[in-house]
């Protein structure tokens, strides 16, 4: 189930961020992609954004749905084994990322996908 399967991932964010801010400090990170790992670091920490992280679960799939988005925008650029060499889960990281982008897109509202797209193309500029 779906909802089961995001429950596990959003019990994974501390990872994420750990993830984030390895690469962040990475060479091999292009300054573009540091750009919107940056931004992508601050829309997590912040609780006000799209879907309010007050909102139990639900709050945190539009944060885990744009943190993907931006390690699938990283993958384009460098070698999966620079977000593997970050990665302290016990899974593979790059199935997680495209798992989450597939049931953000299930599951968020079209309006708030849309935004979130907007932040990853805003970053990206």
């Amino acid at each position: 189930m779906n909802l089961l399967e995001l429950k596990r991932y959003v019990r994974l964010v501390p990872k994420f961020l750990k993830l984030l801010w390895g690469l962040l400090k990475d060479k091999r990170v292009p300054l573009k992609d540091k750009t919107i790992l940056a931004a992508a670091i601050a829309y997590l920490l912040n609780p006000v954004d799209f879907v309010p992280d007050m909102i139990p679960f639900f709050g945190m799939v539009d944060d885990l749905y744009l943190v993907a988005l931006a390690l699938l925008r990283l993958l384009y650029h460098t070698d999966e084994e620079v977000l593997r060499a970050h990665w302290e889960g016990e899974e593979d990281i790059i199935p997680i990322i495209k798992r989450l982008v597939e049931l953000g897109a299930k599951l968020l509202p079209p309006r708030v996908r849309e935004a979130v797209l907007e932040k990853i193309e805003v970053e990206h500029a």
